[in-house]
This record gives C-alpha cells, sequence and structure tokens, in this order.
C-alpha cells in the first residue's frame, strides 16, 4: 500500500467517525466524549500529565485532592468538546440559537455604531467551537484559522463554520489584511487569546502567576480605534442540555500601547473568566511553553 492510498484511507475513516458522531443526540455524545476523556485522565497519558502539571502551577494554594478532581473534569469536558464538534458543524443555526436560550449581554443582533467592530475573545474554555458558530449566526464574523494537515476534513470543517456566515482568515499576513478589512467594516472578529504565539508577535506576561508567551495582535488591532471588545466562553451545560453565555466586558488596558501592559491585560481577563468554570478550561495545552529566556520548561520533568 502506497502512503498516499493509506493517507486516503485514513482520512475517509476519519470522515466516516465525524459523521457518526453528528449523528448522535448531544446528551449521548456528550457522555461518549466524557467517558474519553475520562479515560484519558486515568491512563498514563501525555495531556494528563500536562493539565497535572499546569494546575500544580496556577493553583498552588488549592488542595490536591481539588486539582485532581477539576483535572479529571477538564479532561472530560476535552472529551465532550473533541466529540461535540461535528454535532455543532451540522447543526444549523436554528438549533445552535436554540441551544443557547439566554440572552448575551454584548447583545450579538445590536446595532452598532458606523465601523466599530466587535471583538470576540474566546479562550478554550467551555465549548469555543458552539461560540464560535452560534456568534456568526448573528451577522459577518471573520476568525482566525489554522488549517488543518487533511484535507478532505478541512474542508469539511471551513464548510461547517461557512454554513453560519463565518469567514476563515489564515494565520498569515493575508489573513491579518482580512481581520483588519472586517474590522474596517465595522464587523464581528473572533479571536483565541490563549494559544502561544510565535516569539516574534508575542511578549510574556503573568497567567495565574506564571509567565505566558502572550498574543498582541488583539492590541495592534485596537490601537487608535474604539471597537467593543468582549471575553467570553460559552459553558457546556450538564447532559446535553445547551450552552450559557458568561460575558466580561473589557476595558481600555487590552489597547495599552505598551504590548507587556496589554499582554497582561488580556490575561487577567482570560484568568478572570477560567476561574468562573476552571473544570471546563483546556489544561492539557503546554500554555507555559517555550519559558522565558534562562527559566526552565515547566513540562521538562
Amino acid at each position: 500500500m502506497t502512503a498516499r492510498r493509506g493517507r486516503r484511507i485514513r482520512d475517509r475513516l476519519l470522515g466516516l467517525v465525524l459523521r457518526l458522531l453528528a449523528a448522535l443526540p448531544l446528551r449521548a455524545n456528550h457522555a461518549l466524549g466524557g467517558a474519553l476523556g475520562w479515560i484519558a485522565w486515568v491512563l498514563p497519558t501525555r495531556m494528563a500529565r500536562v493539565a497535572r502539571i499546569n494546575l500544580e502551577l496556577c493553583f498552588p494554594e488549592q488542595t490536591p485532592a481539588w486539582r485532581r478532581r477539576v483535572g479529571r473534569r477538564s479532561m472530560m469536558e476535552m472529551g465532550k468538546a473533541l466529540t461535540e464538534a461535528p454535532w455543532l458543524w451540522r447543526a444549523g443555526p436554528e438549533r445552535l440559537r436554540a441551544l443557547s436560550p439566554f440572552k448575551t449581554e454584548c447583545d450579538l443582533s445590536a446595532a452598532r455604531p458606523p465601523g466599530q467592530a466587535l471583538f470576540l475573545v474566546a479562550p478554550h474554555l467551555g465549548s469555543w467551537e458552539f461560540a464560535g458558530l452560534h456568534a456568526a449566526s448573528y451577522g459577518p464574523m471573520t476568525s482566525l484559522y489554522s488549517p488543518l494537515r487533511q484535507p478532505e476534513i478541512d474542508r469539511w470543517i471551513r464548510e461547517a463554520r461557512a454554513s453560519t456566515g463565518a469567514r476563515l482568515a489564515p494565520a498569515t499576513r493575508e489573513g491579518l489584511r482580512q481581520l483588519q478589512a472586517a474590522r474596517d467594516r465595522g464587523e464581528m472578529i473572533g479571536l483565541l487569546p490563549d494559544q502561544s504565539p510565535r516569539r516574534a508577535t508575542g511578549v510574556f506576561a503573568p497567567f495565574f502567576g506564571c509567565p505566558a508567551l502572550t498574543m498582541t495582535l488583539l492590541p495592534r488591532l485596537l490601537r487608535g480605534r474604539s471597537d467593543r471588545v468582549v471575553f467570553a466562553f460559552a459553558e457546556r451545560l450538564p447532559r446535553g442540555s445547551g450552552y450559557r453565555y458568561r460575558e466580561i466586558e473589557a476595558g481600555p488596558e487590552v489597547a495599552d500601547p505598551d504590548p507587556e501592559r496589554a499582554a497582561a491585560a488580556i490575561n487577567r481577563l482570560v484568568e478572570a473568566l477560567v476561574r468562573q468554570r476552571p473544570e471546563q478550561y483546556n489544561w492539557a495545552y503546554k500554555r507555559f511553553s517555550p519559558a522565558p529566556e534562562g527559566q526552565p520548561d515547566p513540562y521538562h520533568r
């Protein structure tokens, strides 16, 4: 079997699994995802190890039992995030709106002054896939996107996200120009603030008291403007019953001309959201890697 044929078979099998997950009722889908996450926690997996390290770094004041409980539940929620994504991609705008009957404080459908953009900054907390798809159903929205290596799956995901009105901008210079154009048109822009950027495009700022390489894209896009910025996440409710938005309106500090002060403000807002539902945060991500020069990598143990 050639390598190309093997990749085609793998991609088709993965596509079949995604379609099966999309066909499950959401409650059963979440039950399956939770079980997968529990298995990933009890086995000696890399994700479970990273989650334990992150919780030790971020919550040293908590008891080991508390950190174990949050870590286990976080892995179960990450399993739900994995299995629910295909379901959400096929749900459509009306079903997505029905899943969130709770009015958002930022009111996605409200009119804004001409030229004023709305930045929706959603960390890897709760269901970020739902938050992006649901928000895009209320008006034009452009979000950064990193293409997947599997062409068939990548195409399926892009089409699904575009079905609710989202525009996907690649994480390149061209993508940055697309974000700037959407901002100038006064549209919605979706950003993920808690992924480690390249060193050249980020600065180190405290996150739960630890230095984390943090994006400076948001303050650069806001420079000299009066756009609205809302940090938010869609809390995943029990037993597949839906999602509830939790939001914090950002102040001018996220647009501070000093990139380190702006990055620190961004991390404080993300931290405030995470503290509301720490069990729904992605603790399995190496948020503190790379470390500042001269400091040890906390994951190298």
